[in-house]
């Protein structure tokens, strides 16, 4: 097989997982995920882009099916919360950059940068986050985390599962119920499992209506 065949055929399997995500809200409750399973996943959405790198995305793996049940009514009553073999709540760190040492030490570990490179980045990234308005903080955090969800999405469709992101929920009694510090803001509530129902297909506006070639 040619180069070229392969990179025809990697290209074809990555659009295939693009094009059959879909947002599933029946899953089959016989499904199981394993912790290994979710760590893998866990791995490549992680390759994501953040900024400075500071990846400020966390995550509360919920597989309990006690603790799943007694999700659905922070959910608004959402069945897909229960029955699906995971929830992952993703959690946006707003102190993200105290970690910007282990961050860019380990980037010098790898060859990556010099030490000299990587504490100016420590330094320049404590002091811009650190002072950056309440709101500009949670909007760089908030964005990165869904970046975040989304590559884990895919990750998961790409390995046979299903998943469906969620804002709909209370997040106060997430907070709550967890006993989550401000320090985190949940963001999304991601099930995954296998489908008991496939997704339905939805529709998109044309791209010719939302898309400006240099001006509006």
């Amino acid at each position: 097989m040619s180069q070229t065949q392969v990179g025809t055929e990697a290209q074809a399997a990555f659009y295939d997982v693009l094009t059959s995500r879909r947002s599933v809200r029946k899953y089959d409750t016989t499904a199981v995920i394993s912790q290994e399973e979710i760590t893998e996943l866990l791995e490549i959405a992680t390759k994501a882009p953040s900024s400075s790198n500071m990846q400020p995305w966390r995550f509360l793996v919920i597989t309990n099916q006690e603790i799943k049940q007694k999700l659905v009514p922070v959910a608004f009553n959402q069945q897909q919360v229960a029955e699906a073999s995971a929830i992952v709540i993703v959690l946006a760190d707003l102190e993200m950059y105290t970690l910007s040492e282990k961050i860019y030490g380990a980037a010098v570990t790898a060859g990556f940068m010099s030490e000299e490179v990587a504490s100016n980045f420590v330094q320049n990234s404590t002091k811009m986050y650190s002072s950056l308005p309440a709101e500009r903080l949670k909007e760089i955090a908030v964005f990165d985390t869904g970046l975040v969800a989304m590559q884990l999405m895919l990750a998961a469709r790409a390995k046979g599962f299903d998943t469906v992101p969620m804002g709909g929920y209370n997040r106060d009694q997430v907070k709550e119920m967890f006993n989550i510090s401000d320090r985190y803001l949940p963001t999304l509530m991601l099930p995954i499992g296998k489908a008991a129902v496939e997704g339905h297909p939805s529709v998109r506006l044309p791209i010719a209506d939302i898309t400006f070639f240099n001006s509006l």
